[in-house]
């Protein structure tokens, strides 16, 4: 009796082996399907042609204010990661308002959360960015000059530490042979910009310069906020054969101001960007703000994926620039254009 109860028992115990044996082994089956399908669930959501990273990304964007080129340059910037990580990148998008105390709360919450990278698109979150963190790379779009915005005196091209990005800077010589070219006659030009955009007054600051050696009268005529908008533009106006305005936030952002001023006194503008010449102006020297945060997401994948050390990254500006015109503007204002100006679309 006693080895039939010891054989009972031993086949007890295997019987036992076999089943938690079964039971592991079907468990790892299921979490490795259940893996794969993820895999596969992520893939199938990325883009075509878009490679899926083991690594996720959090990237956090802070965007001055809302107008069509800073739109366009968020956007551009976003479709460059995504056509390259595809899922693996979360953005969180914030816009300031035009408000440089909003820039600096939305950048800190950025850095607290500790985000793999900022992209700050205007020199204002750039500026809340560099003072936020010295760690988490930032990259800048639609800032003009980063040795202005940041205070740089020994510029190189290269920011250096945690900080590059890409400029919206068109020649500012050109610009200024563009006055010179459209309106033969001008004696005067009024620049017309926003005097707490330190970018504003760089570009005010060289082309008063060019427009001088031109044997041309630079007035500056500079307002705080879209407050003063309507009436500085008067005084402008009141003075000024031409109005130049440069690659300005806030005057993007009150472009119907401006042209309810300028338009019934007769006195074309010069912009120093599309979205501010299709609201109240007659030509500009353009570049594409999609192409520019096209450009700047490239930099973006690059530094997320460990390819490139922001620390040591040029600015980059817009490879071309075209001379455009606001066909109806140039009508109501008489304004003929060379061949060679593209009218806007």
């Amino acid at each position: 009796m006693k080895k039939i109860f010891a054989a009972v028992l031993a086949v007890l115990m295997l019987l036992s082996l076999t089943a938690c044996s079964s039971s592991g082994t079907a468990a790892e089956t299921t979490a490795a399907a259940a893996e794969t399908k993820a895999a596969e669930t992520v893939a199938s959501a990325a883009p075509a042609g878009a490679e899926v990273s083991a690594e996720t990304y959090v990237v956090g964007i802070c965007q001055l204010v809302q107008h069509d080129a800073l739109d366009a340059a968020t956007q551009g910037f976003k479709d460059a990661i995504i056509e390259e990580l595809g899922d693996a990148v979360t953005f969180q998008e914030q816009n300031a308002s035009g408000e440089p105390a909003n820039c600096t709360t939305i950048i800190n919450g950025f850095a607290s959360s500790n985000v793999d990278l900022i992209l700050a698109n205007a020199t204002a979150p750039l500026q809340a960015a560099a003072a936020a963190t010295s760690t988490i790379p930032v990259l800048g779009t639609s800032v003009t000059d980063y040795a202005s915005a940041l205070e740089i005196d020994d510029w190189t091209g290269t920011v250096g530490g945690n900080i590059s990005g890409t400029s919206d800077l068109a020649p500012l010589n050109e610009q200024a042979a563009m006055i010179q070219e459209l309106f033969p006659d001008a004696q005067t030009v009024g620049l017309l910009y926003c005097s707490a955009e330190a970018n504003s007054q760089y570009q005010v600051d060289v082309i008063t310069g060019y427009l001088e050696d031109m044997g041309l009268t630079a007035v500056p005529y500079s307002f705080t906020d879209t407050n003063d908008v309507a009436s500085v533009a008067q005084n402008a106006c009141d003075n000024s054969d031409v109005i130049y305005i440069p690659t300005d936030n806030t005057a993007a952002s009150n472009t119907e101001a401006i042209a309810n001023v300028v338009l019934p006194a007769k006195v074309p503008v010069i912009a120093g960007e599309e979205g501010i010449c299709s609201g109240c102006g007659v030509a500009t020297l353009s570049i594409s703000y999609y192409d520019l945060g096209y450009a700047t997401g490239k930099m973006a994948v690059q530094i997320l994926t460990g390819e490139a050390d922001v620390s040591e990254m040029a600015v980059q500006y817009a490879p071309e620039v075209t001379k455009k015109y606001n066909a109806a503007n140039c009508d109501a204002l008489g304004v003929t254009v060379p061949e060679d100006y593209q009218p806007m679309g």
